[in-house]
């Protein structure tokens, strides 16, 4: 690469850094933000700034928000009998997207993984639990994601959930909708044919 004045050098080098940002995007985005006005710039740092200062986790459900409590947790419209837990705030997301699911959100911030040093010490459990406790949860949904980390986080909130009386289910995984099963591991058909229903 072409030596570059070292403030845009460097600004290329910090997004880089970003999940999914290669060294040309990283380029495009700093020549971007050298075209944009300072009004444009300030507003992005702002942004930037206010993610970290404005931000911290929902004290019922460790979802990501600018309040106490997040918006799922505040709106007395959701089921309370139905909890879904997650890896991660972004998981949320995607489940909201199908409008299927009225119950409330419990975030893990992370999944079980021995060879990273991540124990249940390290995952958000004591407040699922508290919640459990207080008798109104009927059903745990186990939405963590397909991986041996997900799986092994999976059994694990079975063994500690289902002593405490409440259901333990697990999304069903499998052959994605508009796909091709000469496409599909093996690993992902025996999970289809695990998690088939009657028609």
């Amino acid at each position: 690469m072409p030596d570059l004045a070292e403030p845009l050098s460097r600004l290329i080098g910090e997004f880089k850094r970003l999940p999914g940002i290669g060294p040309k995007s990283a380029q495009r985005m700093a020549f971007h933000v050298l075209r944009a006005s300072r009004e444009d710039a300030e507003q992005l740092a702002q942004a930037l700034l206010d993610v970290k200062d404005k931000l911290s986790l929902c004290s019922l459900c460790n979802n990501i928000t600018d309040s106490e409590i997040c918006q799922f947790c505040s709106d007395t419209n959701r089921d309370n009998r139905v909890v879904c837990v997650v890896e991660e705030p972004h998981n949320i997301l995607g489940i909201e997207t199908t409008r299927h699911f009225s119950g409330r959100y419990h975030v893990l911030h992370g999944a079980l993984s021995p060879l990273r040093g991540i124990g249940p010490e390290s995952l958000k459990l004591k407040g699922l639990v508290d919640r459990i406790g207080q008798g109104e949860v009927e059903e745990v949904i186990v939405a963590t994601n397909p991986t041996v980390e997900g799986e092994a986080t999976a059994v694990y909130l079975a063994r500690l959930l289902k002593p405490l009386g409440v259901r333990v289910s697990r999304i069903a995984m499998g052959i994605p909708v508009g796909s091709d099963l000469e496409f599909a591991d093996e690993v992902t058909l025996s999970k289809a044919m695990e998690g088939r229903r009657e028609m």
